[in-house]
């Protein structure tokens, strides 16, 4: 079972669309905290949930984000440590919190021979970036780079020029609230999750997530589903085998956590 974590499973504050009267607001548990503050939630009713599916012999849960080791490393999921967990959009594969290096290797030859180097996007991003809108530039992992941007400011006409300049040189472009993702076709969160799952010998595999980034993700696994909000909702993107929920907030996470548990865990392969 792997879910994408930001705006799937776990809420910012922004992020929760607690739109019911106060009194029906369900009850939260912050599971990340950043410079002494909280940061990120679920619903107690869903940390629940995750924590009984963890501690499952038969169930594999596997975190995966697009974040880097570092900022993964601030969440605090209840019930036990997932063995297994993807970052960097799945340049990194962590084991018992350790990133494996072989791996690692892996990655860094397709992205050599299949796409653009990464020296090459960033400095067309810090070209092309407006500093009326641009807040912040990042590079995670040295794996991919990301614009912190004033979203309201962002025009469209330069996000649309800078995917299909991407595109030509095998990088995907991902807006994602206030971040603009730039990222290597070949990195993928679908390629970790498979290589999990041969590992762990899973039969069975699930998916949730609410970004461009997740939709490959979303169709390697049997089963997946995506929340009513993110960049596939408003896309009105879905798949054979991937369930649109109605629900949006940080309720979609946790739906998407009950519909882990409904169905049907992951049973091994003899």
């Amino acid at each position: 079972m792997a879910s994408d974590l930001d705006r799937t499973l776990i809420y910012s504050a922004a992020a929760l669309g607690l739109t019911m009267p106060d009194p029906r607001a369900p009850r939260l548990l912050c599971v990340e905290v950043h410079e002494s503050k909280p940061l990120s939630f679920m619903t107690e009713t869903a940390a629940a949930l995750l924590a009984e599916l963890a501690a499952d012999p038969e169930v594999v849960f596997v975190p995966t984000t697009t974040r880097t080791r570092k900022q993964y490393q601030r969440i605090r999921f209840p019930g036990p440590p997932a063995r297994y967990a993807i970052c960097a959009n799945g340049g990194q594969l962590l084991v018992d919190g350790e990133a494996d290096r072989d791996w690692r290797r892996l990655v860094a030859r397709r992205l050599e021979a299949e796409c653009a180097p990464l020296e090459d996007v960033r400095a067309h991003l810090l070209a092309t970036a407006d500093p009326a809108w641009l807040r912040k530039e990042r590079v995670a992992e040295d794996l991919f780079a990301y614009l912190v941007v004033e979203r309201a400011l962002l025009p469209e006409d330069w996000l649309k020029a800078l995917a299909e300049w991407a595109e030509a040189r095998g990088w995907t472009v991902s807006l994602q609230g206030r971040k603009v993702y730039a990222v290597p076709r070949p990195l993928t969160k679908s390629a970790a999750m498979r290589e999990v799952a041969r590992r762990t010998g899973a039969a069975t595999t699930l998916a949730a997530g609410d970004s461009l980034l997740d939709a490959d993700l979303l169709l390697a696994a049997d089963r997946a589903w995506r929340p009513g909000h993110g960049e596939l909702a408003d896309a009105a993107w879905t798949a054979p085998g991937v369930t649109a929920l109605g629900v949006a907030g940080v309720l979609a996470g946790e739906e998407i956590v009950r519909q882990f548990a409904r169905r049907g865990r992951p049973i091994r392969a003899d």
